[in-house]
């Protein structure tokens, strides 16, 4: 790994460990708002849900835009962009005092930050020769993976400091759930300050195909059905983690009494369990094994675990279930996003912009599922997404099969 991937890669790092810190803390916040307002405690959890997949709907409709301007003017500015914005809006969303505020925040926080993912994934592209594709993908995997395992606990632990006093001046309101959030704003601007200063821009970087517009480039990729595939795969992969994520706070609060301590505990296990995955057995397995055999595996694990997790009632089974489910998703993400990469030329930008849309969509549809399935059954959101995960191994091999056109 040359020293500008290295630094790329810790810049994501501290990103995701920004993300990270505000998972464990984020539906309990929403929540503890909503039913301040008056809101009926299920329909609070609806609040969690669209709260939550707001970040990535709006990354779902700015991903393609800015992966196709870092094609145009270069990936250094708009991964500063990225960054900024991210570390802003945690900190606005850190001081609101409202559930208006709080939409209004992880709206422009998902505008902006949809910077990040794809113009680093393309930096990974530009920065690494065909035959290490795969390898430097489940390099960023492992670094996002790692940012996400020790986010959650840093998270888990500032939001129980005794931070006794509050401020309030108008509509913002600094408290003790302010704290994660103007953490993850500290660390984006780290990162920030890391690519103005090592990160330049990668020499391979070209005018062919930049100049195409984005419609027109999303539609000729469409027409592949290779291509199609993979979207949708990455799509479902996303969906399934996202949901996850955005509700297992309130199935575990339910079930076992969870607090903000210990959903950081859990998080953190499962980005563990997905840093070492893919940086060691990952990126060793992803060039010497059929990619359908990982892919399966992982698809396998990940519907297994999510149905399992609906039984648990002791902390040690339920850090079993996530470590499983963390193996299957360090699978299947290096290698769907490895193989979206191979359209890609100096257009990776683009290309990876789009797949990083669709992986929105995904994250921003988890959520809003999750929450409202919650209000039917708490045990409803993981049945449903693991035997949709499950029955996707039914059409794996032929649709694989397709994206050698």
């Amino acid at each position: 790994m040359n020293l500008r991937l290295f630094v790329v890669l810790s810049c994501l790092f501290v990103v995701m460990t920004g993300y990270g810190v505000t998972l464990s803390v984020l539906p309990f916040h929403i929540e503890r708002m909503a039913l301040a307002e008056g809101v009926a405690s299920k329909e609070a959890s609806v609040h969690v849900g669209l709260i939550t997949g707001l970040f990535a709907l709006m990354q779902f409709f700015f991903a393609p835009v800015w992966g196709k301007l870092s094609d145009r003017i270069g990936r250094r500015p708009v991964l500063g962009i990225g960054m900024l914005g991210f570390a802003l809006a945690n900190v606005f969303f850190g001081l609101s005092s409202t559930l208006f505020l709080l939409y209004v925040s992880r709206f422009l926080g998902g505008s902006l930050s949809a910077a990040v993912l794809p113009v680093t994934a393309a930096f990974v592209a530009d920065l690494t020769p065909a035959s290490q594709r795969g390898k430097g993908m489940a390099w960023m995997g492992s670094a996002a993976g790692l940012g996400v395992m020790v986010g959650p606990a840093l998270g888990g632990w500032l939001a129980e400091w005794d931070f006794s006093r509050t401020y309030q001046l108008g509509g913002f309101v600094l408290n003790a759930f302010s704290v994660p959030f103007f953490a993850a704003g500290g660390l984006a601007l780290l990162a920030l300050a890391a690519t103005a200063i090592w990160v330049r821009e990668p020499s391979i970087l070209e005018a062919d195909g930049a100049g195409i517009p984005l419609k027109d480039m999303f539609y000729g990729l469409m027409a592949k059905k290779s291509f199609r595939t993979l979207l949708c795969f990455s799509f479902l992969v996303q969906f399934a983690m996202a949901l996850f994520e955005g509700t297992f706070a309130l199935h575990a609060t339910a079930v076992m009494g969870f607090g903000p301590g210990e959903m950081g505990l859990v998080l953190m296990v499962c980005g563990l369990v997905m840093a070492v995955a893919q940086g060691g057995v990952v990126s060793w397995f992803i060039d010497r094994l059929q990619e359908t055999r990982l892919l399966f595996s992982g698809f396998v694990l990940m519907s297994l675990s999510l149905i399992l997790l609906m039984i648990p009632r002791t902390m040690p089974f339920v850090l079993l279930l996530t470590a499983i489910f963390g193996i299957g998703m360090a699978l299947l993400i290096p290698i769907l996003a490895s193989m979206v990469s191979r359209y890609s030329n100096s257009r990776a930008g683009a290309i990876l912009g789009v797949q990083n849309a669709v992986n929105s969509l995904g994250q921003a549809m988890g959520p809003l599922a999750g929450g409202l399935l919650f209000t039917l059954s708490i045990h409803l959101p993981y049945m449903l997404t693991g035997l949709m995960l499950l029955s996707s191994t039914v059409l794996l091999k032929r649709a694989i099969g397709t994206t050698q056109e």
